[in-house]
């Protein structure tokens, strides 16, 4: 920040995001598409730029070869002003192993904050859909002393089995416990059906955290990983503390999108995140000119509607070529719908094609896949799960370059 503490940017790439196949078959999580033209990445990554992050490492390691392209041909920063975003892959620093965990990542690339020497790390993860604006998590990390202040918002306890929970003290924000997907965790006060889930998000005091890298480094029983090891190390010596998200406030927010945050990392909170894109009014819009987020615009013309073609409730990217009805869809540059064809509640990526008189619900549909003429996806439940990957909460994925029956 400058005229400020110096604060170098960790974003944690390297996931494999298995519950989110087929659509991670072939990529990293964070390289997933969404919103039609974006990749999951660009939402930390434009949190942390418009808050005035602008040194920030993005360490990967599975499948990271379209994840690295997108860093690296998306996000340069000015090199006259010292800044960067740059992917750092898997480099075996430390003997001929990948990362064991994301606090293993992190220790593994501790030549980046030993040739910053920055003050502060902001240690983000790379797959959730938000707006943030960090600056006000590092105030009041810096005005706390703590070792770690860890992002948390509420969520019903019902939730919490997916998530770690932050136990706050009667203070409100330091971390008495850390449970890592409790079964049953105790509600809090004075809103007993919630719980603090932790986002993924810390700002660390870099001594704190080197400190808390190299012990965990020597403790054979740990798992290495930044929620299951370092906060609830760092817990246990008085020196968490919880920001509560619900009070962050980003500039151009509407009321109605203070304090969303999804994590997308199954096919049923993707498909969901999209649908929040296309409800009207949007329940988490792409259009905040005063905090955007930034992707790769491409170099395409503007979306087209011919013969008929129609689109309602709808996001069309550039490149589109529309003949058919769309209704309730999300679709990514590219798309083409032929006469006839319908699609409905659907997420399609990249240079898919549906064709004459085929019909897709209820699906998303990665880059590439081929629908043709007549053909059906969404219509016949028992076909599709025999053919397709359904998700417990019905939607239909067809994976990369896919061609439908």
């Amino acid at each position: 920040m400058r005229g400020g503490p110096s604060v170098l940017g960790i974003v944690l790439a390297g996931g494999e995001g298995k519950r989110l196949m087929p659509l991670t078959a072939d990529r990293a999580k964070p390289a997933v598409t969404f919103g039609g033209t974006y990749r999951l990445v660009d939402f930390v990554l434009s949190n942390l730029v418009n808050g005035d992050i602008l040194r920030i490492c993005v360490l990967t390691q599975y499948k990271s070869h379209s994840l690295d392209r997108h860093v690296t041909t998306t996000w340069r920063m000015s090199s006259l002003l010292g800044n960067y975003v740059t992917p750092v892959p898997a480099q075996q620093r430390l003997g001929p192993r990948w990362y064991l965990g994301s606090a293993d990542a992190i220790l593994q690339s501790l030549n980046l904050v030993q040739d910053e020497q920055p003050d502060y790390i902001a240690v983000f993860g790379a797959d959730h859909v938000y707006r943030m604006d960090p600056r006000q998590m590092l105030r009041q990390h810096i005005d706390s002393g703590a070792g770690v202040t860890v992002a948390g918002i509420r969520v019903p306890r019902t939730e919490a089995s997916g998530f770690g929970v932050i136990m706050p003290g009667g203070d409100g924000s330091q971390v008495d416990s850390f449970l890592e997907k409790p079964a049953n965790p105790p509600g809090l006060p004075g809103d007993p059906d919630r719980v603090f889930a932790s986002m993924g998000n810390y700002m660390f005091t870099t001594k704190a955290l080197i400190d808390a890298l190299q012990q965990d480094a020597d403790d054979p029983h740990s798992v290495h990983d930044m929620g299951g090891s370092i906060l609830p190390a760092l817990t246990e010596k008085g020196q968490a503390q919880l920001y509560d998200f619900g009070g962050n406030r980003v500039p151009g927010e509407p009321v109605r999108e203070q304090g969303y945050w999804r994590d997308v990392g199954t096919l049923d909170s993707y498909y969901e995140a999209h649908m929040d894109l296309i409800s009207d009014p949007p329940v988490f819009s792409l259009d905040n000119r005063q905090w955007p987020i930034y992707t790769h615009p491409g170099q395409l013309p503007p979306a087209r509607f011919c013969a008929g073609g129609i689109a309602s409730e709808s996001i069309v990217s550039p490149g589109c070529v529309i003949r058919g009805q769309v209704t309730r869809s999300v679709l990514s540059p590219g798309v083409v719908v032929s006469p006839g064809a319908v699609v409905q509640g659907a997420v399609l990526h990249d240079n898919v094609r549906v064709g004459r008189g085929a019909v897709v619900r209820g699906a998303v549909l990665d880059k590439n896949v081929e629908v043709p003429a007549g053909a059906t996806i969404g219509v016949n439940g028992d076909r599709d799960k025999e053919l397709y990957t359904v998700s417990p909460g019905g939607v239909i994925s067809l994976g990369k370059g896919r061609r439908v029956l």
